[in-house]
């Protein structure tokens, strides 16, 4: 496996490979590997010829105030993990190198980052879609791989490609999950052990929604309501960011479910912020 650091490294060695007639799978990712981590990279070793992992703490994706100095790390053990799941390369550039000091051009896709973690972090997707468009062009990626619990991520990133005509199939991996059904992220090492005692009710919360609608419930408002009184009572150190229905193409919000619905959510428990979703009718 190449560890390459620079974007013209990167295009050079993806250029080549494609040359060659060789297709590129992508996973973008933030480090501290985890379990879902891997399974993305397994997922997408299974797609093309070349497989080509980003670990990329960006910047640009982090509000004021928010974490980005804490962001947990560990360069060796995330290499040797890329390389276990064969990674042909791992690009780890710094900073500097994805965005010049005068950088003044950014990707947007205003309509569906209003809502859910948009509400909160207004400037967030704007980061995320303008790095991963940067991966998408200096690789040429034929397919990129990423998790269902970035639901809003993914389905922004999904109309930036279709906007743009950029040429490259994303795919979806389930969110992989602890025992008691904690959605895994690197930001559950920010968790107290009451903390982490409490998390999965989150989970259980949308499970709860679930099956209400599966009985028949289709009143948004209502099947909200009743996940609150649930975390009320078995969240207490959980504290709301947002919990909302919406259509899981546009994220538009909704008043009733219908053939597709999303229920998604974040929950403040101490440093963390944990987001999860469902689909409430699949």
């Amino acid at each position: 496996m190449q560890i390459l650091t620079t974007p013209h490294d990167l295009e050079a060695q993806c250029r080549a490979w494609r040359k060659a007639g060789d297709d590129i799978a992508l996973v973008p990712t933030m480090g501290y590997y985890h379990a879902g981590h891997e399974d993305l990279m397994t997922h997408a070793r299974g797609l093309a010829r070349r497989l080509v992992v980003s670990l990329f703490v960006n910047p640009a994706q982090f509000g004021p105030g928010e974490d980005l100095e804490a962001y947990p790390r560990d360069a060796e053990h995330d290499a040797a993990i890329a390389a276990a799941h064969g990674a042909d390369v791992l690009f780890r550039p710094e900073p500097g190198a994805m965005y010049a000091p005068d950088h003044a051009t950014w990707v947007e896709v205003p309509e569906l980052a209003r809502g859910l973690c948009g509400q909160t972090r207004p400037t967030h997707f704007r980061g995320v879609c303008t790095v991963v468009l940067k991966l998408f062009l200096l690789t040429g990626a034929d397919v990129a791989v990423f998790g269902q619990k970035d639901w809003q991520q993914q389905a922004i990133l999904r109309r930036m490609a279709r906007d743009l005509n950029v040429p490259v199939r994303i795919v979806t991996r389930p969110t992989v999950r602890e025992a008691d059904g904690l959605a895994l992220s690197s930001r559950n090492l920010y968790l107290t052990p009451q903390e982490r005692a409490q998390a999965p009710e989150i989970r259980q919360g949308l499970l709860y929604a679930r099956k209400l609608a599966e009985e028949g419930e289709t009143n948004t408002s209502l099947l909200r309501e009743a996940v609150l009184r649930r975390w009320a009572e078995r969240l207490p150190l959980g504290r709301l960011d947002y919990l909302s229905v919406v259509h899981p193409e546009s994220l538009a919000p909704l008043t009733a479910v219908g053939d597709a619905a999303l229920m998604a959510c974040a929950v403040r428990m101490g440093k963390a912020r944990l987001i999860d979703n469902i689909l409430l009718r699949p």
